[in-house]
């Protein structure tokens, strides 16, 4: 799966991008609102994490462009405003789920995991594909009830290639995501 990270802060960006690759996760990341807008816009992604407070161009103000661009990509803010108003501003304005900093690496991986379920029309966590159950939610696949063992890579294909049974994925679209 792919994901675009909108974060300003270099040590937390880090943190992150490094915390969603070890899950398998291709990450793409940009510190200013005006070059996040531009990769949103540029590439196809499964869902951008968008901080509100970012040099260039503020965050709300590119999840605008975004939706009046049509881009449909899930968005989940992610910042330290925390005010009810600014909670629900950014969810009118378009956004799909808002995380409050400092937060739980494990509630980011669980938002982006419901917020790629939503993208894919998975409502559980574990779905059948063939003989392989995928649990999304521990990140683990199961063949007639035995574990099988995956490098975080190869659960990220699994379920990326589960996830679009069914359809004709290519060489790139694989690589992207």
């Amino acid at each position: 799966m792919r994901v675009l990270l909108i974060e300003d802060s270099v040590r937390l960006a880090k943190y992150v991008a490094a915390g969603l690759r070890r899950e398998g996760y291709a990450v793409d990341v940009s510190a200013d609102g005006e070059e996040g807008q531009y990769l949103a816009e540029s590439g196809e992604y499964d869902v951008i994490v968008l901080d509100l407070m970012l040099p260039k161009r503020d965050g709300l103000s590119v999840l605008r462009e975004l939706r009046a661009a049509g881009l449909k990509t899930h968005v989940l803010i992610m910042t330290a405003k925390d005010a009810v108003e600014d909670r629900v501003k950014g969810l009118r304005e378009g956004a799909d789920d808002y995380l409050i900093k400092p937060f739980a690496f494990e509630e980011l991986l669980a938002r982006l995991q419901a917020l790629i379920r939503r993208e894919y029309g998975v409502k559980k966590t574990i779905f059948r594909s063939g003989d392989v159950d995928i649990d999304m939610g521990s990140r683990a696949a199961f063949r007639c009830g035995e574990v099988l063992r995956l490098k975080p890579r190869e659960y990220a294909l699994l379920e990326y290639l589960a996830l679009r049974a069914g359809e004709v994925v290519t060489r790139a679209e694989i690589e992207q995501h």
